[in-house]
């Protein structure tokens, strides 16, 4: 349209249809559709010669106003006009040419229509897609944690399995102690009267101590533990890794966190069954009168009654021990509370390894000591040729002396002494050397003043 228009602006024969074209040319982007058809209109009635243009014009500027755009400009004006003998003569425009226009118009908007209709599905489609993706995530996260607990079922499941099977392994041994018990009693009495037939001189025979319950199962429970600290080490301690490890970046600390955590465990654990081992002793001997000694009794109580010891009361100290303690930090939005069910864990093994016979025990552990072989192994990023031990990762299992299970450590050269110790892992031990080592000389005094 502005090129038609322009041409005809262009051209100088007549001054009048100049001035009507610059005007048109100037106001069109500013009227309405019918106000520029009437101005065309007024053009084609000045004059013919430029009505080839002017129609081309006409039907350009009625595409324009869409469908229906100058109808009645056109019923009004220009029909009339062409109805009064007019001859086009010399137009370069056929008398169908607007309806071709007008028709290809309501074709573009039926494409136009038909794309938007097709847009609008495309979008729908792409919003059903991402809806079924966010489904099919959050299935597949309802799955992960399905197989998780699956995990942990089959987990327990093995582990009641191992219960089982040492309950039945205790079953047979109750048993066959009570048959070889059974045995010694009739034994001697048979004996007695092949002997002496005459019954005034039966001697009636000995009663004879039968094992107690904590006796009879002490190797149970120690092969039991045994392989359930292994676990803690193989398996709990690796998932609590992984969980700390999405709150400490430092993968020394997390692990100096579990080692700490183990040690303060065994340590409160022992605290505990020291406590409960008084109140059973205060319990029980007033009303002690069978034939073995008080301890036998006490230590058969408390093995039967391992279920009572306050696991919760344990944890609590064993964290409020790790918050006091300058070795491990934590982030400031999250506290040790995070390690509950580890530390749990630990407490329960520590305690039930305290009633055994003899008891089991985690050495003393302090940062910059002599690397062990007997009791430690060396961690994958140690150095191997370091003497001294720059933390510990897992503390040695120990009976006595003598160490069962070896615990792992880190060597690194540069590691030095650290001016704090740990607080002492077996506190019954240590303060009953302290208290024979200082009566001792008193004693040796007292024997020599009682000889002179």
């Amino acid at each position: 349209m502005s090129d038609t228009i322009r041409r005809l602006a262009n051209t100088g024969s007549f001054n009048v249809m100049q001035d009507k074209v610059d005007s048109l040319r100037r106001n069109y982007s500013r009227n309405t559709c019918d106000t520029n058809l009437g101005r065309i209109c007024e053009l084609i009635e000045l004059s013919s010669k430029l009505q080839g243009q002017l129609f081309t014009a006409m039907s350009l500027t009625a595409s324009e106003g869409g469908t229906y755009g100058g109808v009645d400009t056109l019923k009004s004006r220009l029909l009339p006009w062409l109805g009064s003998g007019f001859n086009a003569s010399g137009a370069n425009v056929s008398s169908d040419t607007s309806l071709k226009l007008l028709q290809e118009t309501v074709e573009k908007d039926r494409k136009i229509a038909e794309l938007e209709c097709e847009l609008n599905r495309s979008k729908d489609e792409l919003t059903d897609t991402v809806d079924n993706l966010r489904l099919a995530k959050e299935e597949a996260n309802r799955y992960k944690r399905r197989v998780d607990d699956l995990n942990d079922y089959e987990r327990q499941i093995r582990f009641l399995r191992n219960e089982i099977s040492n309950l039945q392994d205790e079953k047979d041994i109750l048993q066959s102690s009570l048959r070889r018990s059974r045995a010694r009693s009739v034994s001697p009495v048979r004996a007695t009267r092949d002997r002496s037939p005459s019954p005034i001189r039966r001697i009636p025979p000995s009663p004879l101590p039968s094992p107690t319950h904590a006796e009879l199962t002490n190797s149970i429970r120690h092969s039991r533990l045994v392989a359930r600290f292994n676990d803690l080490y193989a398996i709990d301690r690796l998932d609590m890794q992984d969980r700390l490890r999405r709150f400490v970046d430092d993968d020394e600390m997390v692990k100096r966190i579990l080692f700490i955590a183990t040690c303060e465990s065994f340590h409160v654990a022992k605290m505990a069954f020291r406590s409960f081992r008084l109140r059973a002793r205060r319990l029980l001997s007033p009303i002690h009168t069978g034939p073995g000694e008080l301890e036998d009794a006490v230590n058969d109580y408390i093995v039967r009654n391992l279920d009572l010891h306050d696991l919760e009361s344990s944890v609590d100290s064993v964290i409020r021990s790790m918050n006091v303690n300058p070795k491990i930090s934590f982030p400031p939005e999250c506290d040790f509370s995070l390690v509950t069910p580890f530390i749990r864990e630990v407490c329960r093994v520590a305690y039930a390894m305290q009633a055994l016979e003899p008891p089991l025990d985690v050495p003393l552990a302090t940062g910059g000591e002599l690397f062990s072989d007997a009791k430690y192994r060396r961690s994958y990023d140690s150095e191997y040729s370091a003497p001294l031990v720059a933390y510990h990762i897992w503390p040695a299992l120990m009976e006595g002396d003598i160490p069962l299970i070896k615990g792992e450590a880190c060597t690194r050269r540069g590691a030095l002494s650290s001016p704090r110790r740990s607080r002492s892992p077996s506190p019954l031990r240590s303060s009953s050397r302290l208290s024979r080592s200082s009566l001792s000389p008193d004693r040796g005094r007292s024997k020599s003043k009682r000889r002179y």
